[in-house]
């Protein structure tokens, strides 16, 4: 049987909103995964091979500085999603609609 990877986002949320969070960090590693995926793997084994350390520093950053937001936004779309999850969730109204229902009871906390 194929070996499935799980991922998880442990996060604990003190001074942004849950969701909002929770959907910058999903974001936030999908940018960082496609920055990845951008690694010139041969520019980068050939710095290694001459031991060329700012070579390979360079390989990184031509990935790392590239802006792949606009990649993602185009892939989300075509998955039938939002290309703009923060922007998607702002205009749903879902934060007004739980905020509306959970209106009293006891704030909970650190101190809960």
């Amino acid at each position: 049987a194929p070996r499935r990877v799980a991922f998880m986002l442990d996060q604990c949320h003190n001074i942004e909103p849950k969701i909002p969070g929770q959907i910058r960090s999903v974001m936030n590693v999908q940018e960082a995964t496609a920055k990845a995926l951008l690694v010139d793997r041969e520019a980068l084994a050939a710095a290694q091979a001459e031991g060329d350390v700012l070579g390979a520093n360079a390989v990184f950053m031509d990935a790392y500085n590239t802006d792949v937001r606009p990649l993602l936004a185009e892939l989300r779309e075509e998955m039938g999603l939002a290309p703009d999850p923060m922007g998607a969730y702002a205009k749903s109204g879902y934060f007004e609609k739980i905020a509306a229902e959970r209106v009293g009871g006891t704030q909970a906390g650190w101190g809960a």
